[in-house]
């Protein structure tokens, strides 16, 4: 409230500082007699000074009613026996500005200030017998003065108009800037969920099968029982090594590229297919077509495509045999994991999981796309196109 109070207060300090000095200028101007003489003003210069001074307090509500009033208590000043100068008009040189200043349109306010000007020009000739050359030059400043202050206000405007266009872009700048690090932030973590779950999910599978293998031979094959818990030390060492490294890249500071290891790719698929035939699950690989190089992009996502839908097939199908075919052709590689089981049960209370959802996201982000459903005959299959480039662009030697 003080600021407020204070900004008020001042503003009617500057207010009547304006109005007062306008009447002062008026009232010496009203000082000049016609014949060169100077006198003290009579009560035709101080109503002219207070009607035109006295609205100038209102120019910010009404300016082209302050105007209006301001030039038609000026022009009456050569036949009250003043001569209008330029120091008389001081109150409508204050309105044109202000008119000029806050005016809707650029051509309202131009129109104002020249049919003001040819007013007061109008008013300024004298009579014929009193016409000389010497008022050639008081005349042109009397029609040049509002003018003068319609272009000032005029340029100012524009030039607060200027700094409000680039306020507003540096306002939209620094928004957009906001926007793109919190988009950037939001597909960052999302990357690295898909990265952990994609990680996590595999090799928790693969050991919670190894466990249920181990638990069901406990008794009737002691030795398969001890292989099923090497492998299942086998694989949570790998898979507490991998999250290591995952970790560990999503904390470095420099080039992730130059200190870690290489993204797994379809040349790991070997051993990523060994590691669920040691968890029991039965995997056949077809392949149609030459294989291609697939940039590193690519190359993880198919191969985090097929981890994914293997892991699925080992939680949820309920079988014990998946199939991965790989056919390549010159524009694109298709990837097609399917399972001939029933399809496990999931309790009505558990949220469901994001292993189609961040394949989708995976096949979307290379470039390609997946399509994911239920076989007419029975089972599951996930199909997956991803793109291969031409012979001349850069793929993984």
């Amino acid at each position: 409230m003080r600021v407020r109070s204070g900004r008020r207060q001042g503003a009617w300090w500057r207010e009547a500082a304006i109005t007062a000095t306008a009447g002062a200028v008026c009232l010496v101007g009203a000082a000049v007699r016609p014949d060169g003489t100077l006198s003290p003003p009579d009560a035709a210069a101080w109503l002219i000074a207070v009607v035109s001074c006295g609205v100038l307090p209102l120019r910010h509500r009404a300016p082209p009613a302050v105007l209006l009033v301001t030039t038609v208590a000026v022009l009456p000043a050569q036949p009250l026996g003043l001569l209008l100068s330029p120091l008389i008009e001081a109150a409508v040189v204050v309105a044109a500005y202000g008119y000029a200043l806050t005016a809707r349109t650029e051509v309202r306010a131009a129109v104002a200030v020249l049919l003001t000007s040819g007013a007061l020009l109008a008013a300024a000739v004298p009579s014929p017998a009193d016409q000389s050359w010497q008022d050639a030059g008081r005349i042109g400043a009397v029609a040049a003065f509002p003018l003068v202050a319609g272009v000032l206000g005029h340029s100012v405007r524009t030039r607060r108009a200027y700094l409000a266009a680039v306020e507003d872009r540096a306002r939209r700048a620094e928004r957009s800037r906001e926007d793109e690090a919190r988009r950037r932030v939001a597909e960052e973590r999302l990357r690295i969920a898909r990265e952990l779950h994609d990680l996590v999910a595999h090799q928790i599978t693969l050991a919670n099968a190894q466990a249920t293998v181990a638990a069901h031979l406990f008794d009737v094959r002691p030795e398969q029982t001890r292989r099923s818990l090497t492998e299942l030390v086998e694989t949570t060492a790998q898979a507490l090594d991998e999250l290591r490294a995952t970790v560990g890249l999503l904390r470095s500071s420099g080039d992730p590229d130059a200190t870690a290891e290489p993204a797994p790719g379809l040349s790991r698929l070997p051993t990523l297919l060994d590691s669920f035939r040691r968890a029991g699950l039965a995997v056949s690989v077809d392949e149609d077509g030459p294989a291609r190089p697939l940039p590193p992009g690519v190359d993880l996502t198919a191969y985090r495509i097929i981890q994914e839908a293997l892991t699925n097939v080992t939680k949820h199908a309920g079988t014990d045999r998946a199939r991965v075919r790989l056919s390549w052709d010159p524009e694109r590689v298709t990837i097609t994991i399917t399972d001939d089981g029933p399809g496990a049960r999931t309790a009505p209370d558990r949220a469901p999981g994001y292993g189609l959802i961040g394949m989708a996201e995976r096949a979307a982000a290379a470039g390609g796309s997946i399509a994911t459903g239920r076989r007419p005959g029975g089972g599951f299959q996930v199909r997956a196109e991803l793109p291969v480039p031409s012979r001349g662009e850069n793929a993984r030697p």
